[in-house]
């Protein structure tokens, strides 16, 4: 169940963090990752040579994916290289903290750029080539896909000092619905994970006092770990999950229900 032999993934944003997490536990169910980095190229080859060292398959490429273009070439030879792409994880994303009335107009369209505009260009480019494929048995039609997108809690239930970010967040919510009605004809799925307070580099910075304050609005009395962010997209990108479109799931131990 949930195996994924034989398809090809992209995960942007794949050399740490979630990113990481998604990585490896797609190549142990059997898919081609293709890890996508930006500056941190040393990472995503540790990243990718983990993974051949416990017989999967990986490969690298960069590109940042707030560059259209760019962005656009590399999916396209990635496609050409591959002759097809089955899983999208848009992970790539930035968080850019303050308050509204301290926040600067560049910061804001950076978010933007990188967290919404950067995800809908990498699914505009995939659902191309997914929109092409060939179904598995059993299901009729053309076309078959999987699109996640890494969304956050706070796109639901916002955050002091988080306007801009949780914007962002709130974004990919309505594209990926909007997305998956436009796209489910072709048997490609569209799907969010918004993960809640998770052990990663991103949050470890926060102070001692604000984690002891998260953790009490947890009804699991505990952060979670990027493995349990990648297992649901692992469900979320596999056969099993066929029916499953326009759908947010929720890894958040409760935090928000």
């Amino acid at each position: 169940m949930f195996r994924l032999d034989g398809k090809i993934a992209l995960v942007t944003g794949g050399s740490r963090g979630i990113g990481r997490a998604c990585c490896e536990a797609l190549a142990e169910q059997g898919a081609t990752v293709v890890v996508n980095y930006v500056k941190g190229e040393a990472a995503a080859r540790e990243v990718a040579d983990a993974i051949k060292a416990k017989g999967g398959n990986a490969e690298i490429v960069g590109f940042d994916v707030a560059d259209t273009k760019t962005t656009e070439t590399a999916i396209e030879e990635l496609i050409k290289r591959h002759g097809k792409l089955d899983i999208l994880i848009a992970n790539a994303g930035i968080a850019i903290d303050g308050l509204l009335l301290r926040l600067k107009d560049e910061d804001l369209t950076r978010l933007f750029d990188v967290n919404v505009r950067g995800t809908l260009t990498c699914t505009r480019v995939a659902a191309k080539s997914m929109m092409r494929a060939t179904p598995p048995p059993g299901i009729a039609g053309k076309g078959c896909g999987r699109v996640i997108f890494l969304s956050s809690i706070v796109g639901e239930m916002g955050n002091v000092g988080q306007t801009a970010y949780a914007a962002t967040k709130a974004a990919l919510l309505g594209a990926a619905k909007s997305i998956a009605r436009e796209l489910a004809s072709r048997n490609v799925t569209v799907n969010v994970v918004a993960p809640g307070f998770i052990d990663t580099e991103m949050t470890q910075g926060m102070s001692e006092e604000m984690k002891e304050q998260l953790l009490k609005s947890i009804p699991l009395g505990r952060t979670g770990v990027a493995r349990e962010i990648a297992a649901a997209c692992v469900y979320l990108a596999s056969d099993e999950a066929a029916y499953v479109t326009g759908q947010v799931l929720r890894v958040n131990g409760g935090m928000y229900v």
